[in-house]
Parts: C-alpha cells; sequence; structure tokens
C-alpha cells in the first residue's frame, strides 16, 4: 500500500504490545519499521528500468525475511532510542511494525512475493486498493488517539476494525468476481484467465480484465449494496510477438524484456491503442472500462540490444475523473 498507510499499520501493531509509558515511543519506531519493507524502491539500473518493478515488493515483503527487517530496523533506531529503550524491546518493536508489511502489500492488486524462496510467484489478492483513505483513516485516527491518550487498546481497536475492512473487502471481490463471470458467459466467451481488482480507494467500484480467444476484455463491475451495476468496457488483442514486433529477434535484450514485462504482467499484455510502439500493462488504467494502460514497456526497434524503456501513462483529466464518479456512485442503466 502507499507509505503512509504502511507506517501507520506498522504504528499500529507496535503501539498494541506497549504500555503506558512505551506507547509514544512505539508509535515512531513501529512507523519506522512499518516502512523498512519498501526500501526494496532503491534497487534498480539506469540501464535497466524493470529491474525495478522486478524487485519491489521482492524479498523484503517475505514472511521469511521479519525477523532480518526487524534486525536492519532495530540497528539503525539504536543509535537514537538505546537511551530509552533496552535492544529486545526495541527490536519487539520493530519486529511487530514490520510483521505484516508484506501482508499488506500482497492485500492489494500489485502483489508480493510473500513466500519467497520457497514460492517465486507475485501473490496478490485484490481485495483492497494501494491507496484506500477509508482504511488508512481508520488507523490514523486510531494511532493518533493512542498516542494522545497512551493507550494501546486504543491501536487494538484500530486494528480490529481494519481487519473487518479486509473482510468486506473480500467479500465484494467475491462479488465482483461473480459479476464478472456472469458478463464473460453471457458474450458466450471461454475465459482462459480472469482477474478482477478494486479500482483506486475504493472497494466499490471493480476492473475485471479477462482473457478469451486472443483478446483482452476489460469492463467494471459495481456490486452495491442495494443494486448491481455492470459497465461494459473494451476489448483489445492480446499482444503475439510473431504479429506485433516481428522485426525483433527472440535472442535480443529487447525481446528477453518483454518476455520479462510479459511475466510480470500475468501476461495481460497488448499494444497500447495509443502508441505504435507501446506495449501496456492491461490490467491497469485509469477507468476501469478502458484498455488504455497505465504502464508499459518501449519497444524501439532500432535498438534492440538495450533494455526497453518503461513508461507511465497517468492521464487524470476532468472527463476521466467525471466518468469514473459516475460509475463509482452507480450512475447506469447497465445492470445484470
Amino acid at each position: 500500500m502507499d507509505v503512509l498507510t504502511q507506517g501507520l499499520l506498522g504504528s499500529a501493531l507496535s503501539q498494541s504490545i506497549a504500555n503506558k509509558k512505551e506507547t509514544r515511543l512505539a508509535t515512531g519506531i513501529g512507523f519506522f519499521s512499518g516502512l523498512i519493507a519498501d526500501a526494496d524502491v532503491l534497487i534498480g539500473s539506469s540501464s535497466d528500468p524493470l529491474l525495478t518493478i522486478e524487485f519491489h515488493r521482492h524479498f523484503t515483503h517475505s514472511i521469511l525475511f521479519i525477523p532480518v527487517g526487524a534486525l536492519i530496523a532495530a540497528l539503525l533506531l539504536w543509535p537514537f532510542i538505546k537511551s530509552k529503550l533496552e535492544f529486545r524491546r526495541l527490536y519487539l518493536f520493530c519486529f511487530m511494525g514490520y510483521s505484516l508489511s508484506g501482508f499488506i502489500d500482497t492485500c492489494t492488486s500489485y502483489g508480493t512475493h510473500l513466500l519467497w524462496p520457497f514460492n517465486d510467484e507475485r501473490l496478490a489478492f485484490h481485495i483492497i486498493s494501494i491507496v484506500d483513505p477509508i482504511f488508512t483513516g481508520m488507523l490514523f485516527i486510531a494511532v493518533v488517539w493512542a498516542w494522545l491518550k497512551y493507550r494501546s487498546r486504543l491501536a487494538h481497536v484500530g486494528l480490529v476494525l481494519c481487519g473487518i475492512y479486509l473482510l468486506l473487502g473480500t467479500l465484494q471481490l467475491y462479488r465482483a468476481t461473480d459479476l464478472a463471470e456472469e458478463l464473460a458467459e453471457s458474450r458466450n466467451h471461454d475465459v482462459d484467465h480472469l482477474i478482477v481488482k478494486p479500482t483506486f480507494g475504493n472497494i466499490l467500484l471493480w476492473r475485471s480484465t479477462y482473457i478469451s480467444s486472443g483478446r483482452i476484455y476489460v469492463d467494471a463491475v459495481r456490486p452495491g449494496i442495494f443494486e448491481n451495476n455492470v459497465y461494459k468496457g473494451e476489448s483489445i488483442a492480446l499482444f503475439v510477438a510473431e504479429r506485433d514486433a516481428p522485426d525483433i529477434a527472440i535472442d535480443s535484450v529487447l525481446y528477453k524484456d518483454i518476455i520479462r514485462f510479459k511475466t510480470f504482467s500475468e501476461n495481460y499484455i497488448a499494444m497500447d491503442p495509443r502508441y505504435d510502439n507501446i506495449l501496456g500493462d492491461m490490467r491497469y488504467g485509469m477507468l476501469p472500462t478502458s484498455t488504455k494502460s497505465m504502464w508499459g514497456i518501449t519497444l524501439d526497434n532500432n535498438q534492440p540490444d538495450k533494455h526497453a524503456r518503461y513508461n507511465f501513462f497517468r492521464e487524470n483529466t476532468p472527463g476521466i475523473r467525471s466518468k469514473f464518479w459516475s460509475m463509482l456512485t452507480g450512475k447506469s442503466d447497465e445492470t445484470p
């Protein structure tokens, strides 16, 4: 999730085991420890842009790395904390602050290598957006309240409420998946693979992306309280190297980057309809019904022995915001 939420979750977890005198100290220790896992963003290469996305949320988010990550946080904080706290107590707070960093990121759609090195698959539960103001807001109120009142029980309340919210997200995921499967069935599509994930900042509107007969279909579904809505979106041809990039040799650096990007994107790749040479990740878009990707790689036929450039396309125009809000609030005459 976003940096603020990661830090707040770490604070709440550390506060939850603190006594009254330790509450405020635990707040800062937990916040810092909650951020350490995301230090993997520093792993990168100026000549190989894909290296960053491959290692972001990698081994530092693994369950096995929790004791190591906590030790790193404790060692970094020890020079500033040693006059106020024993090291074993500091390590315990760091352990708690770090402990769920990987798990909460796995709850999002981006996924983590949670079970590395036993399983190198990037796991994603798809039950909460990478940024969710309701989830973050509950954590913020609980952490600040516990800090002000010196009471760990208030952190417990916040953690329980966040747990309930994740359960609600799980329920919404199942409901959204049912709507997406019904839509595919109504089209008489044999689905090869389906991903349903929450859109930005909520668990009400979901993006459905599935592959059928060599095409990627993108739609939005809204499993509401009283009414369900389906927003039929766009489709695009699934990327085929022989057809879409015939001039790129299979032994070239660029072709190997295509394979890397395909693996990262779970095969949901297609040539972006806005550009001639951008291979986009169709799992993400500013609109949940659009095949205009949020990021992709440049296929430069003139430089096959150089790594592909990684590009971001985060258009946020008033028109896009208006359409998104209309879908989020259920303003549609399309119902299942």
